[in-house]
């Protein structure tokens, strides 16, 4: 065991240790009295132990080349025939929501295009790239500033790249002052601005950039990365907990690596679906079959106690309402080959689905849908939202039991 040593000699209970000479200790020695001297130099505080420190897996795991980037394949392909081809523009502008990859592909760009072949693998060129927070640098003299630099041509490479992220922070006289510069660059400069609100950019500078438009990453997209970084990181992971996090994460995967890590914290190197929806605070899908069952045989006093136990765990009325709309979405989407593709869930709960979806006539799913819809958007407007829940429910139970009644009447 390594430890670091303190340039006197010092005495721990029936036990003399000088540690100028001793680089390593081992743990198994014990004092005269049998006491292991570890623990007697742990608790005087004698031992530090070296520990690496963590880095999140949305750094760790950032992509390095475009093949890396998740997702966003139309958009990386562009940019690598564009470098191929000599056709890249000098002013870019990658907008999209947060966590798709905006940055990244900036800063992978910013590489490839100084890259001639001869540089060494882990080559940065630290020195060609400038990355510039708008948020905070958004006044006319920071501006000013970036245009004097911009003159000056590259000491090594080909090319200077300019990130400017959150560009839309950026206040009208800056834009302004930027609109010649961002025109008509040196043939040196490139510049990428970023932004997630593209909306906020005045027209005179949108119509000087070549704009990507990133996607929010899909769902399957997402859960295949994080089985990679599982993988990696030596976690067994369930298809359906990896799903959850992938579907929480709402198309910005360094959300899911963020949750990911989250997860991994709190149930260690075995993820499974309880202990994700349990750290989430996410409705689990049993709960949502069972209310089903429920609903379809007229059980209203269980669907109420069933209820009550959901608000009892802390989740919300809204969200359990907005949820069981969605079940029944998806029990209708199975119902058909065709829109089975429509189904975002893991192959297990793709199952379940399927089971119960035979079970449910569709003119129940079609009017639960629509019932629940109604309370949803009742819902921020009602003064008693928990009666009104229960009144969703019991209209719910009813359903069927209502088509019985009707049914010998028709024939």
């Amino acid at each position: 065991m390594l430890f670091k040593k303190p340039s006197f000699n010092f005495k721990v209970p029936n036990f003399r240790f000088n540690t100028k000479s001793i680089h390593e200790f081992n743990v198994n020695k014990k004092d005269k009295n049998g006491c292991p001297i570890f623990l007697l130099l742990k608790a005087h505080g004698y031992l530090c132990f070296s520990m690496e420190p963590f880095i999140v897996s949305a750094r760790k795991y950032r992509p390095t080349t475009f093949k890396e980037v998740v997702g966003q394949q139309a958009i990386t392909s562009t940019l690598e025939n564009a470098i191929d081809n000599n056709h890249l523009a000098q002013a870019l502008l990658f907008t999209g929501p947060r966590g798709v990859g905006k940055t990244s592909c900036a800063r992978i760009l910013a590489k490839k295009i100084n890259s001639d072949g001869t540089e060494k693998a882990d080559e940065d060129f630290a020195f060609n790239v400038f990355e510039l927070d708008a948020a905070s640098n958004n006044s006319v003299d920071d501006i000013r500033n970036l245009t004097d630099q911009v003159r000056i041509p590259p000491q090594t490479g080909k090319y200077k790249v300019y990130i400017i992220d959150e560009v839309h922070m950026l206040s009208s006289a800056a834009f302004n002052a930027f609109l010649k510069t961002l025109e008509e660059p040196p043939k040196h400069a490139i510049f990428i601005l970023a932004t997630t609100e593209k909306h906020k950019i005045i027209p005179t500078i949108l119509s000087r950039c070549q704009i990507f438009d990133f996607r929010r990453i899909t769902v399957q997209d997402i859960k295949g990365h994080l089985k990679v970084v599982a993988k990696a990181e030596q976690v067994e992971a369930e298809d359906d907990a990896l799903h959850i996090i992938a579907q929480k994460a709402d198309g910005a995967l360094r959300d899911a690596l963020s949750i990911f890590d989250r997860v991994v914290s709190f149930s260690g190197k075995n993820l499974t679906r309880e202990a994700v929806t349990q750290n989430l605070n996410v409705l689990d899908y049993t709960y949502y079959f069972k209310i089903t069952i429920l609903l379809l045989s007229n059980n209203i006093p269980q669907s109420l106690v069933d209820y009550n136990d959901i608000l009892s765990k802390g989740f919300d009325g809204h969200h359990f309402i907005m949820g069981l709309a969605s079940h029944f979405r998806d029990l209708l989407v199975c119902q058909n080959q065709e829109t089975i593709a429509l189904l975002e869930v893991g192959e297990q709960v793709k199952k379940m689905y399927f089971e119960q979806s035979q079970k449910a006539p569709k003119s129940f799913l079609i009017e639960g849908i629509k019932i629940s819809n109604d309370c949803d958007l009742k819902y921020k407007t009602s003064r008693n939202q928990r009666l009104l829940v229960e009144l969703c429910l019991m209209q719910l139970a009813s359903i069927t039991a209502n088509e019985e009644k009707k049914s010998p009447i028709a024939n």
